[in-house]
């Protein structure tokens, strides 16, 4: 698989990441552990070298998780993991909020060092940005850590334009990370020029539209219990009928290239930038063999024309994320 370069530093990360939150939750129940073990294992042997976790994402079983998994190939691949949210590191009690005050995001490093086994951070990003707190305290404390040698490289989530501007003054981004899709392109407006103009990479979590653009959901699809889709606005029945048309674009395009439209979907994210690095996750290894082969999948100029000529004239239905957690975005 090709490398890719996030950031003017020069991390080197796979074409394509993998996201492993969804390895222990959030789409239902976890799967077994020695499963997922093996399925990240599998992810390097097809060519991904970068993993990204979160404190939050159990909290810390994810983290425990992708460090035993990648133990034995640490100095091959790359880890992200990140900072932000007001979680006690001894107990994992969720305080609520966020939390990036210059002492938690040092108590996270360390915690996080300890839980990933590992002596280093690849790429730490600030989760969601605080703003009880300046954005140019939490860029020094990282700095700090990079300083110290426990963090290589800086990166932010889900942050407003301006915040990325005055936290890359400070300490250099590497790359920022919020969705973007063929179901979700808001970044296109202002983001991605920012980022083109600061030479900072780009991490599209959700690229497959949390699975919408697999095909493989309908209008009458049921999710499990604890599945995140229950509460999402445009996953309800009404909106997913009227969304199916953003699929039915896709598929055709896969029909044609004889490929799935997962595969589509992420060379689509692949083609808009050298420097967009997709995190699809998987519980599945057909899945993730699936996503990998998007890396050699080519769209040629006038496939990708078609699909931005047919999806201009789809607007879709539904708000891409609960309102409670969109009021932490974009800050």
């Amino acid at each position: 698989m090709e490398k890719r370069i996030l950031g003017r530093n020069g991390l080197e990360v796979s074409a394509l990441g993998l996201g492993c939150m969804g390895m222990t939750g959030v789409y239902g129940k976890p799967v077994d552990k020695s499963e997922m073990i093996k399925l990240i294992r599998d992810a390097y042997e097809l060519g991904i070298t970068h993993f990204d976790t979160a404190e939050a994402y159990g909290p810390f079983a994810n983290e425990l998780l992708v460090g035993e998994a990648l133990q034995p190939i640490r100095d091959k691949v790359t880890i992200a993991t990140k900072f932000g949210f007001d979680i006690d590191q001894d107990t994992g009690e969720r305080r609520g909020g966020t939390n990036s005050r210059p002492d938690h995001i040092k108590a996270v490093a360390d915690a996080a060092l300890k839980r990933l086994g590992t002596d280093h951070i690849d790429l730490f990003y600030q989760h969601r940005v605080d703003r009880n707190v300046p954005i140019e305290d939490v860029a020094g404390v990282v700095k700090d850590l990079i300083a110290a040698g426990k963090v290589k490289h800086f990166g932010m989530s889900e942050a407003g334009i301006e915040t990325i501007r005055r936290a890359h003054a400070v300490q250099p981004v590497a790359a920022v990370q919020s969705e973007y899709s063929l179901f979700w392109r808001e970044p296109e407006m202002e983001l991605l020029p920012l980022l083109e103009e600061l030479g900072i990479g780009f991490v599209p979590f959700s690229p497959l539209g949390a699975g919408f653009l697999t095909g493989q959901i309908t209008a009458d699809t049921t999710f499990e219990a604890g599945d995140f889709r229950n509460v999402v606005p445009r996953f309800s029945p009404a909106a997913r009928k009227a969304n199916l048309a953003l699929v039915d674009v896709v598929k055709a395009i896969a029909d044609r290239k004889a490929a799935t439209p997962a595969k589509v979907a992420l060379a689509w994210l692949l083609a808009q930038k050298p420097w967009i690095v997709p995190i699809p996750g998987t519980t599945k290894l057909h899945r993730l063999e699936e996503n990998a082969g998007s890396t050699s999948l080519v769209l040629t100029a006038e496939d990708l024309a078609e699909i931005d000529t047919k999806l201009s004239t789809i607007e879709v239905q539904g708000e891409r994320l609960p309102e409670a957690v969109l009021k932490m975005t974009g800050h």
